[in-house]
């Protein structure tokens, strides 16, 4: 049965346009009538691209938290329940917050068409502006130069981690066009962070930040140079350092390290209070479910991996790879994604796959659309109906290690079943 703020969610999904015209105005609007809370934000550190927002957040947030300040965030999507893409002073805000402010901002709103993602973060802005916190950490929802969240007027720093495809309907068709989209959120900040990027992408992001004097790029100002057991090498500004390896898994999560460390070192230079020790700390503490996340579950090991486009199956065929295992996969998939490319991309690093509709997702792959996918790449393919039958699978088969991935969607559904 549905909690109260879940229906009333569900009333804002329904305020949806009949067409998107792909502006802000809505929004402006919206926050216009609710005294333009965006206007009265904590410092702002906002985030694009395609892969490793959350884990660059996450990492940054903690830098912050353990440093002795008090850190607000917004993330999308969500994993098990909407709390979690509002963070005010390091927690998830509360059920009864969350529910007046929506229920507040809906009212406001009268009944005017808007996108739930345009609403739901003109409920985070006043939630943010009543915070009071020393940090904001904002990240993109889709794309950049229209997303809701570039609404704002100012930041202390634009990040812009990884671009490859994804969204391609709304962003464009090719990376220069995605990158264009994404490169809308420098603006009005004191300086930019660029994460690692693809060739064909590097000078054409260098030329749109001409204007910029405060840039620092991966590979000329940071870069990771090489992994040890427990520690990782990176160079800063021509300078040889050690940090911590990540808990989080993945060879990829030291590039995202990477830049929440030259992140906190620039902001070091800008007089804020970080310590080295802490800084250290925190990145060895920094948790992010749902990426490559490792739970123990009836002496099974089940691996949770939200990838869904072709770049996260590239870095999870790596994970594989690197692990030696070639597990029995869960996968389902929403069917606006490149599903038998991806599914091509880890075909090698596969024993089986088992197809599933996600649950209460209309827009989901059907079992047997994923079963023909797997049979293109030969790759071998049951079909289950729903997570009980997955987890009576997990728990009588000989297998010890599973993957479940395709959809953060699909990761929050079964997650809680596993803790």
């Amino acid at each position: 049965m549905k909690s109260k703020t879940e229906k009333l969610l569900d009333e804002l999904v329904k305020l949806h346009p009949k067409y998107i015209d792909l502006s802000l105005d809505r929004l402006k609007l919206l926050l216009q009538k609710l005294g333009d809370p965006q206007n009265h934000l904590p410092k702002t550190i906002h985030i694009a691209g395609t892969n490793g927002k959350g884990s660059v957040q996450s990492f940054i947030r903690n830098i912050l938290v353990k440093n002795g300040y008090k850190c607000d965030a917004y993330i999308s999507p969500h994993l098990s329940r909407f709390n979690e893409r509002i963070i005010l002073n390091n927690k998830e805000v509360s059920t009864k917050k969350l529910y007046e402010t929506l229920k507040f901002v809906k009212e406001i709103n009268n009944k005017k068409p808007i996108t739930f993602f345009e609403i739901t973060t003109a409920a985070a802005f006043l939630l943010f502006q009543q915070s009071k916190s020393d940090f904001l950490i904002l990240e993109t929802g889709l794309g950049g130069r229209l997303d809701a969240t570039n609404i704002i007027p100012k930041k202390i720093c634009s990040i812009l981690t990884p671009i490859s495809f994804d969204h391609e309907e709304f962003l464009g068709k090719t990376l220069k066009k995605i990158a264009n989209e994404k490169l809308g959120i420098i603006k009005n900040c004191e300086f930019v962070l660029v994460g690692k990027q693809k060739k064909e992408l590097k000078d054409h992001i260098k030329k749109k930040l001409n204007k910029f004097e405060n840039k620092y790029f991966y590979g000329k100002e940071f870069r990771v140079i090489k992994s040890l057991k427990n520690k990782f090498e990176i160079k800063i500004d021509g300078k040889k350092y050690f940090y911590n390896q990540p808990s989080l898994n993945g060879k990829y999560q030291e590039e995202n390290a990477s830049i929440s460390i030259y992140f906190a070192k620039i902001m070091k230079n800008m007089g804020y209070r970080l310590n080295t020790k802490e800084i250290n700390i925190a990145i060895k503490k920094t948790v992010w479910p749902g990426r490559l996340e490792i739970i123990n579950y009836k002496n099974k090991k089940i691996i949770l991996d939200g990838s869904h486009n072709i770049d996260g199956a590239e870095k999870l065929n790596e994970f594989l790879k690197t692990k030696k295992i070639k597990p029995i996969v869960l996968f389902g998939m929403l069917n606006n994604k490149k599903a038998s490319l991806f599914l091509n991309k880890i075909k090698k690093r596969v024993s089986k796959v088992l197809a599933i509709k996600i649950p209460d997702e209309k827009n989901s792959f059907k079992t047997k659309q994923i079963n023909e996918m797997c049979d293109l790449h030969s790759i071998k393919c049951d079909q289950v109906n729903n997570i009980n039958d997955a987890l009576k699978y997990f728990r009588s088969n000989q297998e010890k290690i599973y993957l479940i991935t395709g959809s953060l969607y699909l990761i929050g559904k079964i997650r809680r079943r596993l803790l």
